[in-house]
């Protein structure tokens, strides 16, 4: 069997394969079988196959070279059998016999002899150009016959019509379709009777296609005439077979499609005729003196409400002819030009829909405008000037490029005067969360997108106005030479994810990170609904961004408005920051254009383009890219060539930039500023090296730039940002470096070399004069408010540089020592005896959030979505941030005092007189007044925490002194009050100032007077007086105070435990205060949602202790627990004693729940005597008169969800293990008063029967208030009278079946004794039916009591009386009236009739 071939095998295989196969003989697999000629007709199928021989390749004949590749030629056609071609006959005559092509009609045709016609010269005219065509208005208005016809369709229906009623021109055109009778079967399927040539009257009425245009004048009349009288006559001559036979030649050789439309514009010429005809009959014809006004127009429209009789709107001229367009009038397009309706304001509605001209400005409904200022032109309230949002927002999707840069424009200015807060009260809402919940925010997304470049413009515009509010950026730049100025919170909402909660120690890059595909998860529009910028950073705005800069290359407003926008992204937030930074090319496309460091030099005034041209902005935005944390700040350094830019704007002074002086002022103030922002992470010590002469050159002109009268505030603001750039520089000195991972800051090891205390120490020597040259200025106001932050920033370099030269090894600390009492002895302590200073102090009051918290009110327009400081308008002079605010200065001079107290103790006495400022005393005790605070705004979160910082310092320096003061200092008790405020007040960022708080000053015997001027005494004398002399003297409250002041350390401890926050934030903030820079990761600080501690926070412990029991398994107790409580309740009894306005912001209910958790965290805690002790002691405390008028259980109250759930839990545990401890019914009958809920009553008398035999609370000693009972007093429970029918009821069912018994529970037997009898002997006409059966049902089963003495006390109880052992008095004989009621409702009980 052969084998078949494989691959790889050649051709000579193949050959040889072939010829073993011919040898073989072997049958073919296949078999090729040749057909017959299918054209031959007459082929015989019975006839045998032939078949062919085998073909055999044989490569022997085969040239070398494959043929040449030439044409085969043609193959002639095989005529076929049936039909032969006939021998006489022309093939080319026979082609052209059959042709049917159109060009075959066209070849017939025989053109006329024009030869020996006369040639005529055009007319000549008086005018340079022919005669514009116009429409003509005084062509009477036509209905559409059909249908919605268009306006060309329309002109060229009456043109036809014009020309068929002009017998002398046109051309008759014969009807392609048969006469009436002759149709062909084909034809009678698909034509109708109107498709059909009239054969009796030939009544042509012109022709339908030829017109004879493009001859001249008479001409083309003369040969349309001539032509169509030659056709009419052909037409006459024939038969109608031969009209039949003609057309159907015609049909067979022209397009179907071009015969279909001959047909339908016959038949539109022939409707056009008739309706001309129509038109000829008489009717209404619109005349010039007619208004021309549409059918809609004529009719009075609703919104107008005209008044009866008022004249008809006219158009303000009558349409011309000549005018162009005009020859077809359409009245409804027309309606507009009509004069506007007049206002009525009489009719004007409270609420309007507001609009707003086209600079942004509101106006009034009523306000009549004229309309050539194009305030006018919209569909709805038309009398009405302006646009309402809802047209503007219609424009911007407007086809017109003009008119959306136009409502882009108008649609800016309104966001701008809303957020300057110009509407007011004017507007019912926000005008923000309007635009917002429309779509705005997307709607400038989409026009970004736009082709056209004022558009783009005009929306980056409208973006800055949304996103940037005025007034933020220059608050942020002014105070950046502030104490701790550069750390700020980020512009970001404080509305977090719930996964948010359980993060406080984690980075904030690791939480950057791990939100990133979460938030990716969520579409843009949810997002934009919680955060602005995080909705708009989904929609890809950062590429389009840097598309428009580097392609599209904008004006110089435009890249201005993007770098603006890009800052305040970068503020949002470390994780905004980072998109910012790794957008592809956008840096390097900023850092390229915009930060060149050659350029051509620019003058003064406006110029063409901003590309190639340093701009400010550029570098503002790597400066807050570079605040947003460490590793930003490295690769900024690393990757975009910063340095080299650095040093360019450093090295020459803003004089010398080629630039102008404005911009080059702003430009060196922010070089120094991102360098100073780089130094705060300890980065750019190479950088140093390289400019230090340019900083020496630098720091001693500032002596003669502060000599300028008056100083220039550009001018002050970069020499603050000189100074504050040397700070951070002196800080660094000496600091070692921690290892880190980052590859960016690893590469930047070498970069960031220390920088020693030699090349830092000369700028003292320089520095120090320009402060003495400041504090010449301060006795002089106007002057002094002009310096800036100038002497702030000198201020805070001392500070610095004291604090590095202390910290240097190898030098002798006498230096530094002798040093610090030449500075005090020359500069602070005269500084200290001006009044000038005085003065500060004074105006620290009127410039204080917390001493004025409606300076911190929010901005009307505020959006929890996109939040801002607020600062439209900029801020008042008497304010913190204003220009007379002493907050600046004060915080630094504190600041200094603090560091050469801490580190040469001999100055800290006399530098301690600082804080017996008059001014400074009144500020702290107006502070430590109970009172609201500001709300917690992002403002408000900026301003507290530099107010907080003064706080701080001036209770820190308070407290050296006091450790070095033998005798307590007369306002030890003021600064314990303000350290106890300042702890519940800090808000995030600053945990190092609470840890240091509860270190050293909360917990402080020198802060507690009291202890050693008979405080403890004095609060058993008070119990005394109030309680009367029962109590033990061993357990009286001063005994507990003058414990809980001994083991104050102890206290201590236990609420460093319970309330240090997180590790990670504690490091953090420890590196910030301290000046650890290579430990600081970001200058942005958290969001502050909350303050670090919440108001009671001296219960935190104890809710430790319940949360921790609530989650702890049955029988397990948590470790400490009794002295967790006992410490916890030491402190707040110091606290309620010693400091009540410490504890003002928890209210009395909050307060009484958290003492109930005492006895919810164990079973046996309750019963231990220094619990009992102290929770009895608190109890006084919170029972006393004027602190009991304020307990209110019904309010909501903090930290609690529900109380009378809490209350529920409570008397489970009371049945549970309270075996009648009176301290724990005590605390069961408090919230039993008539005048809270009565839910609370149900509960207990409902649900808990069971309770009220342990309550044997004795009434005795419930007044005379022994060591387990409470003096409220018994009224307070029976008064007024109970209304709730199901309370009364449980109250009459626990007497009769003896749940409630006088020797179980006398105070509550007592309440429902006297509220029984109140309600049976209650005689109101008024009363419902079923409180009427109730009554008498109820007074009808106590006549009937078995229990005589229980039936004496329900019907003859008088008054409550708490000296009787019942608790109540009787009537020895009941009242007339009652003794009538009670008989005429048991009556009927005496003869044997029951009712019940």
């Amino acid at each position: 069997m052969l084998s078949r071939p494989k691959p790889g095998e050649s051709e000579v295989d193949l050959l040889r394969f072939q010829s073993q196969f011919l040898a073989a003989g072997a049958a073919p697999a296949v078999r090729l079988v040749k057909k017959g000629n299918r054209r031959c007709g007459d082929a015989n199928p019975d006839q045998p196959v032939q078949q062919e021989h085998r073909d055999v390749v044989m490569l022997d004949s085969l040239p070398d070279l494959p043929p040449a590749l030439v044409p085969a030629p043609p193959k002639r056609a095989r005529p076929s059998s049936g039909h032969p071609l006939p021998e006489d006959e022309d093939p080319e005559e026979r082609l052209s016999r059959h042709d049917q092509h159109i060009t075959a009609v066209l070849t017939k045709i025989i053109e006329r002899d024009t030869s020996s016609m006369a040639v005529n010269l055009p007319v000549p005219s008086g005018v340079a150009f022919p005669p514009v065509f116009h429409r003509s208005q005084e062509r009477q208005r036509k209905p559409a016959t059909s249908g919605k016809r268009s306006i060309f369709a329309q002109e060229i229906a009456a043109r036809r019509v014009s020309e068929a009623r002009v017998p002398s021109v046109g051309e008759v055109l014969p009807n392609l379709d048969p006469p009436e009778g002759a149709m062909t079967s084909e034809a009678s399927t698909s034509r109708d009777q109107d498709d059909q040539l009239p054969l009796s009257s030939h009544s042509f009425q012109g022709p339908h296609l030829v017109t004879g245009k493009g001859l001249r004048g008479w001409e083309a009349e003369k040969e349309a005439q001539t032509i169509h009288e030659e056709n009419v006559a052909r037409l006459q001559a024939m038969a109608p077979e031969e009209i039949l036979q003609e057309q159907q030649k015609l049909l067979a050789h022209l397009d179907p499609s071009l015969v279909a439309f001959l047909r339908s514009h016959s038949h539109t010429c022939e409707k056009a005729g008739e309706e001309v005809t129509e038109g000829e009959r008489p009717g209404v014809h619109v005349t010039k003196e007619e208004p021309i006004m549409s059918t809609s127009a004529n009719e009075p429209r609703k919104k107008d409400k005209l008044k009866p009789g008022a004249p008809a709107l006219a158009l303000p001229l009558t349409p011309n002819k000549e005018w162009l367009h005009m020859d077809t009038l359409e009245l409804e397009k027309l309606h507009w030009t009509q004069d506007l309706p007049p206002l009525q304001r009489q009719q004007m509605q409270e609420r309007m829909q507001a609009r707003f001209n086209l600079k942004g400005e509101l106006l009034a409904p009523d306000v009549d405008l004229p309309t050539h200022l194009g305030l006018h032109h919209h569909g709805e309230e038309a009398e009405r000037a302006g646009y309402s949002l809802q047209e503007l927002f219609h424009l911007t999707r407007s086809q017109v490029s003009q008119q959306r840069a136009l409502a882009l424009h108008v649609l800016t200015q309104v966001i701008g005067r809303a957020q300057a807060g110009e509407f007011g009260d004017q507007l019912v809402g926000s005008v923000l969360h309007l635009l917002l919940d429309a779509g705005f925010l997307f709607l400038l997304r989409f026009s970004l997108d736009d082709r056209v470049d004022g558009v783009i413009a005009a929306a980056i515009r409208a973006l800055r106005a949304l996103l940037v509010a005025p007034g933020d950026e220059e608050l942020l730049d002014s105070t950046f030479s502030w104490y701790h100025g550069a750390f700020v919170f980020p512009l970001m909402p404080s509305q977090e994810d719930k996964e948010d909660e359980d993060e406080d120690e984690e980075l904030p890059t690791e939480k950057a990170k791990r939100k990133n595909p979460e938030e990716g998860s969520h579409p843009a529009p949810d997002l934009a609904q919680r955060d602005v910028i995080k909705g708009l950073l989904a929609t890809n705005l950062l590429p389009r961004l840097r598309y428009v800069l580097e392609v599209t290359c904008p004006g110089p407003s435009t890249v201005l408005d993007i770098l603006t926008v890009l800052i305040r992204l970068a503020r949002h937030s470390l994780e905004s920051a980072t998109r910012v930074l790794e957008c592809p090319r956008l840096i390097e496309t900023i850092v390229r254009e915009f930060l060149p460091t050659s350029w051509s030099p620019v003058g003064v005034g406006p110029i063409s383009s901003l590309h190639k041209v340093p701009c400010a902005p550029a570098m503002k935005l790597l400066r807050v890219l570079a605040s947003a944390g460490r590793n930003i700040a490295a690769r900024l350094l690393s990757s975009f060539d910063l340095r080299s830019r650095l040093c360019r704007f450093i090295a020459e002074p803003p004089q010398e930039l080629a630039l102008p002086p404005e911009e080059a002022e702003i430009l060196s103030t922010e070089a120094f500023r991102l360098w100073a922002v780089a130094a705060s992470y300890g980065l750019g010590g190479i950088l140093y090296r390289e400019l230090y002469p340019v900083l020496m050159r630098a720091l001693q002109a500032v002596p003669v730039e502060l000599s300028t009268c008056p100083p220039q505030p550009l001018s002050m603001q970069r020499i603050a940002s000189l100074l504050t750039l040397l700070t951070q520089l002196t800080l660094a000195a000496d600091s070692t470096p921690e290892p880190t991972s980052d590859s960016a800051e690893a590469s930047l090891s070498a970069t960031s070399s220390l920088i020693t205390w030699t090349q830092v120490s000369g700028f003292h020597p320089l520095v120090e004069p320009c402060l003495r040259q400041t504090l010449r200025l301060l006795p002089r106001p106007e002057m002094w408010n002009t310096l800036g932050p100038v002497p702030t920033a000198c201020l805070l370099f001392l500070d610095a540089y004291y604090q590095a030269w202390s910290q240097q090894p190898s030098l002798c600390p006498g230096d530094w020592l002798q040093d610090m009492e030449r500075l005090s002895e020359e500069l602070l302590l005269p500084l200290l005896s001006q009044p000038t200073l005085s003065r500060l102090w004074d105006s620290l009051r009127h410039c204080s959030p917390l001493c004025n918290p409606l300076s911190c009110a929010p901005p009307p327009e505020a959006l929890p979505s996109l939040v801002s400081l607020g600062c439209a308008g900029g801020c008042p002079p008497l304010s913190l941030a204003g220009s007379a605010s002493p907050f600046p200065f004060l915080i630094a001079l504190l600041s200094v005092f603090n560091t050469l107290a801490r580190i040469h103790k001999g100055l800290c006495g006399q530098l301690a007189a600082i804080l017996a400022a008059p001014g400074l005393q009144n500020y702290f005790l107006q502070c430590v007044a109970p009172g609201a605070g500001p709300h917690l705004t992002p403002f408000s979160a900026w301003a507290l925490r530099h107010e907080y910082h003064l706080q701080y310092l001036a209770l820190a320096l308070a407290q050296k002194a006091a450790a070095l003061q033998p005798v307590p200092a007369t306002n030890a008790a003021l600064h314990h009050g303000m350290a106890l405020a300042l702890l519940s007040r800090l808000l995030p960022g600053s945990e190092y100032l609470a840890q240091e708080l509860l270190l050293s000053c909360v917990f402080r015997l020198e802060f507690l007077p009291e202890r050693a001027s008979g405080g403890p005494e004095a609060a058993d004398f008070s119990d005394r007086l109030s309680l009367g002399n029962s109590r033990d003297p061993q357990c009286g409250r001063g005994t507990l105070l003058a414990q809980a002041c001994q083991d104050l350390p102890s206290i201590r401890s236990c609420y460093l435990t319970h309330c240090s926050p997180a590790r990670a934030s504690l490091l953090a903030s420890q590196a910030l205060h301290r000046g650890e820079l290579q430990q600081v990761p970001s200058l942005l600080l958290p969001v502050p949602k909350e303050p670090l501690l919440p108001a009671d926070w001296p219960f935190l412990p104890l809710i430790h202790l319940y949360h921790q029991a609530s989650d702890t398994p049955s029988g397990l107790t948590p470790t400490n627990t009794m002295e967790t409580a006992v410490r916890v309740l030491q402190w707040v009894l110091v606290l309620e004693s010693w400091r009540p306005q410490a504890l003002c912001a928890v209210p009395p209910a909050a307060r009484l729940a958290r003492l109930m958790c005492v006895f919810l965290v164990d079973s046996e805690l309750f019963r231990e005597t220094p619990i009992q002790r102290l929770v009895a002691a608190l109890l006084g405390q919170l029972c006393q008169p004027q602190v009991l008028l304020s307990l209110n259980l019904d309010c909501p109250l903090p930290g609690l969800t529900s109380f009378p759930d809490l209350y529920a839990n409570f008397l489970d545990h009371f049945e549970a293990v309270s075996f009648g401890d009176h301290l724990f019914g005590a605390l069961v009958l408090l919230p039993l008063q008539r005048r809270f809920s009565v839910t609370l009553r149900l509960t207990l008398f409902g649900e808990h029967m069971g309770a009220l035999r342990a309550l044997g609370l004795p009434l005795t000693q419930h007044i005379s208030f022994p060591l387990s009972q409470l003096p409220v007093s018994l009224e307070c429970y029976t008064g007024p009278p109970e209304d709730n029918l199901a309370l009364l009821c449980l109250y009459f069912r626990a007497l009769v079946t003896g749940a409630l018994r006088p020797h179980w529970c006398p105070v509550l037997y007592a309440v429902a004794v006297a509220h029984v009898n109140s309600f049976i002997f209650f005689q109101d006409p008024k009363s419902s039916d079923e409180v009427k059966a109730a009554r008498r049902s109820m007074l009808q089963k106590t006549w009937l009591l078995a229990d005589e003495s229980l039936q004496q006390h329900l019907l003859h109880y008088k008054l409550p009386n708490s000296t009787l052992p019942e608790g109540f008095e009787l009537y020895s004989q009941l009242p007339p009236l009652r003794q009538q009621y009670l008989q005429r409702l048991t009556s009927g009980l005496q003869n044997g009739i029951s009712e019940t």
